[in-house]
């Protein structure tokens, strides 16, 4: 886009894919507006940086827009996006628009079903104490910036590849880091041989003088390293990676862990964040460091410095003994590696879990997977589902949740309506030194936050 007078206009603006995009078209001076249903911190911020915001969609806002793009969940009915087709406005989806932002710059792009958000700001932390000064665009906040766009003026742009909808394929990175393949968005991907086929076409898109960061850990992964066609190196805790983390431990909200490469001994990492699943995004961050001829004392130096990412294991509040934390973990696997990190981090402690599920069609799709994540919690309350734009499907409900998890062996779960009731329950059943979680990838984050203020 060489005409920096060209006008961009972003149908759901505030959403944290679409906010990261627009914040850096802004910075890097094209005219940016956008509309949202509500307006949020995200939309005040990029109106703080220049862009033109508007709440609610109309018609009338896409007028003098040269392109107009939309997420996924935005519906072709929607009245922008009917006005664009009108007026021959191109309307293209973000990942187009990303993919073209990725040709500035030699590209790093983070894809796999976890672990994106946090991997990529690993990788973006190891950079910018590199002194590489990288531009990134993430798909949270980052703790400490209130940010998930970074406008920088080195060589390297690092970005989340979203596999969710296949957008992933619009990419050709440099370097390309899967940190795991799993059964996920089933209402796109028809079984998990469709998913692991459209990931060996994304690691294979990297150019011969690039590379492909692997986990080996990850059995689907493992299935597809003979189709691998590029130059690529593995990680993970096994014999066989490349890069392995040996001597694992954890204490209260942080991991330790040696870093061995070709069995050569780099050094000792000490993570402020918990989680043996942040084990592994971090190695996969150190690849990547190392790839770039980054000293490990760097990486180091980086990874110990690195606060997260909001809503990854956050901490909310600390009243009378309660700790409130929330995670945007919504897959069995990530349900499962959350609860693991916060019992191996908190091994005294009861764990209440307040889980909201997403979408219809995952909930059913991987019904059995999520009967059986929830073993670690001592007491679980379930939300209605957050439907996220999708129909209610038949059959598929909370209550039918809480039975499943209760037939497999849950001796305390129950259905919370609502968040009121929800609260009225926690309030009802915590004691001094329990750990409240919060976990759903909705609007759950809302009820740690209000849990706090009600200690």
């Amino acid at each position: 886009m060489y005409q920096k007078n060209y006008h961009i206009h972003f149908v759901g603006i505030g959403g944290i894919g679409m906010s990261g995009i627009a914040e850096l078209l802004i910075n890097l001076g094209y005219k940016v507006s956008g509309s949202d249903l509500k307006l949020s911190s995200i939309t005040k911020r990029l109106e703080k940086k220049g862009g033109i915001i508007f709440q609610g969609h109309r018609k009338e806002q896409v007028a003098d827009a040269n392109v107009v793009v939309t997420s996924s969940a935005i519906s072709q009915e929607n009245p922008e996006v009917v006005r664009a087709r009108q007026l021959f406005v191109p309307i293209i989806p973000r990942a187009e628009m990303l993919a073209e932002l990725m040709r500035i710059k030699y590209s790093i792009a983070v894809s796999g079903a976890h672990g994106k958000t946090s991997t990529t700001a690993m990788i973006s932390q190891i950079l910018n104490t590199a002194g590489l000064d990288p531009t990134v665009i993430i798909g949270g906040l980052l703790k400490g910036l209130d940010t998930n766009a970074l406008h920088g003026d080195g060589d390297f742009i690092v970005a989340e590849a979203d596999e969710s909808d296949g957008s992933f394929l619009k990419y050709a990175p440099a370097i390309a880091a899967v940190t795991n393949i799993d059964l996920e968005h089933l209402d796109f991907y028809k079984d998990i041989e469709d998913i692991k086929d459209k990931f060996v076409q994304f690691i294979n898109s990297v150019p011969f003088y690039g590379l492909a960061i692997l986990c080996l850990d990850n059995e689907h992964i493992q299935n597809i390293i003979p189709r691998v066609k590029v130059r690529y190196t593995t990680f993970g805790m096994t014999a066989q990676s490349d890069l392995q983390a040996r001597e694992i431990s954890f204490e209260g909200s942080k991991g330790f862990f040696k870093v061995f490469h070709h069995e050569k001994r780099l050094g000792e990492i000490n993570l402020n964040i918990a989680g043996k699943h942040n084990i592994f995004n971090a190695l996969a961050s150190i690849a990547t460091g190392l790839e770039l001829n980054i000293p490990f004392k760097t990486i180091k130096k980086a990874l110990e410095q690195i606060k997260g990412v909001k809503r990854r294991l956050e901490i909310k509040g600390e009243k009378k003994g309660i700790i409130v934390m929330d995670d945007y973990g919504h897959h069995p696997t990530e349900i499962l590696a959350t609860l693991t990190a916060i019992r191996e981090s908190y091994k005294k402690k009861r764990l209440v879990v307040v889980f909201q599920p997403h979408r219809y069609t995952r909930t059913k799709g991987l019904f059995h997977e999520f009967t059986q994540s929830f073993y670690q919690s001592d007491i679980l309350i379930v939300l209605p589902i957050y439907a996220a734009s999708e129909n209610k499907i038949k059959g598929v409900s909370s209550r039918r949740l809480c039975e499943g998890i209760r037939e497999h062996g849950h001796k305390d779960v129950s259905y919370a309506p609502d968040f009121t009731q929800a609260l009225s329950m926690i309030t009802h059943k915590i004691k001094k030194e329990d750990i409240v979680l919060t976990l759903g990838a909705g609007d759950i984050y809302t009820l740690g936050e209000n849990l706090v203020d009600l200690l």
